[in-house]
């Protein structure tokens, strides 16, 4: 029987027990492996790459989940060193930190789900799991895309949006102090050489992938010295790319201009806090947090995680999540890691299932679950020559 075919007759409660089984095993079994694994498996003998999976909170495992089933379903090359990693009841997560950062040090590349950050006043004076990844690691360059998808009903049509944000410094130093009771003072940091390093990979970015213009976000007006210098060092590295349209705009009008009129934009380079703000902001425009991939670079590192981070704890086992995010993103992984016809056919396949209408999922006005997504996906896979 063909993997869709036992997909589609699994009831709800064996289609969970699948999910769940599949995250907790980094290979199938050689069972499991001739009940699903029937679509093309990888070529004997050819080369298979180890990739970190760090499932993440919330909904995160499930949707990891569904992305394994769908990588053994179409035969992609890989294998996973699976990391079970979280703030929850441990921040800081010194422990797991260790564990990714070994994984990551054989790999080089990871597909991680969102993580809880708690909002602990008792511990003000520890970084986050999520942040201590960054700074270890060096992720200094995360990239959301977002882009209207055909099939997803949203205000705005033809958005189609790279968001380049520095996430190693500004205001997520986490230098935080009570100079006296009841007054707390933060320090943002703002350095010429981060802030001249993420310029240039926007720049970089955009000459790669045919982009025409670079729109530096700031709130220079007010923090002269800070964003002024994130400005500066955007405005000299834009000299040495004449062919790039270069613009500065305040963040406060660059939320309006986005909600207004988002067809402006097409690169967006910005300090860490309004870059967290505006990936939201620009996942909204196209359909939400399940729906828009991200990705965060080093020199060394690639880390592949949803562009909106998260968890969604509150529908966490009830086979609702949308994997539209989570796929694009691994799509993304396979990019980086040469896997092309793979990646190609998988994200075909998303975007048909979607562009049908039949089998969206409830956070984009459908009512299809996500087990029900993930078995169309792999049913409209089309091999490529």
């Amino acid at each position: 029987m063909a993997a869709n075919s036992v997909w589609k007759s699994l009831k709800p409660s064996r289609i969970q027990s699948v999910l769940r089984r599949s995250l907790h095993t980094s290979r199938p079994s050689s069972n499991e492996a001739r009940k699903f694994v029937t679509y093309d498996d990888p070529v004997e003998g050819a080369e298979r790459k180890l990739v970190t999976l760090i499932p993440g909170d919330g909904v995160g495992p499930e949707l990891a989940g569904a992305v394994k089933h769908v990588f053994s379903s179409v035969g992609v090359p890989v294998d996973w060193d699976e990391i079970y990693v979280s703030d929850i009841g441990n921040f800081g997560g010194e422990t797991s930190l260790d564990k990714v950062k070994l994984s990551m040090s054989k790999t080089g590349v990871g597909l991680k789900g969102a993580l809880t950050t708690p909002s602990n006043i008792l511990q003000h004076d520890q970084k986050s799991l999520n942040q201590n990844l960054r700074l270890e690691l060096d992720l200094f360059a995360n990239v959301v895309h977002c882009r209207s998808l055909p099939g997803i009903k949203t205000r705005h049509e033809n958005v189609d949006i790279c968001i380049i944000r520095e996430q190693t410094e500004g205001e997520y130093s986490s230098l935080e102090h009570e100079s006296v009771p009841g007054v707390i003072e933060m320090i943002k940091v703002i350095t010429r050489k981060k802030s001249e390093r993420i310029a240039k990979f926007a720049f970089d970015y955009a000459m790669k992938n045919g982009r025409k213009k670079v729109t530096c976000v700031h709130k220079a007006n007010i923090m002269k010295l800070a964003d002024g210098l994130f400005v500066e060092s955007c405005q000299n590295i834009a000299e040495m790319y004449p062919k790039i349209k270069f613009e500065a705009m305040i963040v406060d009008n660059t939320c309006m201009q986005l909600v207004s009129r988002p067809q402006q934009f097409d690169v967006m380079v910005l300090p860490n806090l309004y870059g967290s703000i505006v990936n939201n902001l620009g996942a909204g425009l196209v359909g939400g947090a399940g729906v828009v991939p991200g990705k965060s670079l080093s020199r060394d590192f690639a880390i592949f995680e949803p562009g909106a981070r998260h968890t969604y704890a509150q529908v966490a086992g009830r086979n609702i999540a949308n994997p539209t995010a989570m796929l694009l993103t691994a799509c993304d992984m396979l990019d980086h890691i040469h896997f092309l016809k793979h990646s190609r056919m998988i994200r075909e396949a998303v975007h048909k299932t979607i562009d049908d209408g039949k089998y969206l999922t409830l956070d984009v006005g459908g009512s299809c679950s996500l087990s029900l997504f993930i078995n169309k996906v792999i049913e409209n896979v089309r091999p490529i020559e």
